[in-house]
């Protein structure tokens, strides 16, 4: 299961999903600070957490640390829906009320989703009752 990241955990991952490099703490601090007062211990102390959760691996440097995320946020996105889906004891009824609850640009990005992965699902070779067509 995963744990959803905390606000300034999320404000974190953010940056470095943005920025997809290795990056310091004096990096992500010095853009923190443009919006708002935050201590370096802080921000060492959030992106030492979130190593150890394994959600930026990190290399050293000197005396430092550098750090990047593991994974994107599409997967952690992804991750977080599983989630949320396998709680229910209903999925279908529950994917129902989620598409139902999509603007019409999640349901564009839906069909463009269906599109490439829909044939592994359903191959060319079964109609929509799932029989198999002569062909």
């Amino acid at each position: 299961m995963v744990r959803p990241l905390g606000e300034l955990e999320n404000e974190l991952m953010t940056r470095l999903w943005q920025w997809n490099r290795l990056v310091t703490v004096r990096e992500v601090l010095e853009d923190l600070q443009q919006e708002r007062e935050i201590a370096y211990t802080t921000v060492m102390t959030v992106m030492d957490k979130l190593f150890q959760k394994g959600w930026l691996r990190r290399e050293q440097e000197g005396r430092a640390y550098r750090y990047a995320p593991v994974s994107t946020r599409e997967a952690y996105t992804a991750a977080l829906m599983n989630d949320a889906w396998e709680t229910s004891d209903n999925p279908a009824a529950a994917l129902v009320h989620f598409f139902g609850m999509m603007s019409p640009e999640q349901q564009e990005a839906l069909g463009d989703a269906l599109r490439i992965f829909a044939p592994s699902i359903f191959p060319a070779d079964i109609d929509a009752q799932g029989e198999g067509e002569a062909r």
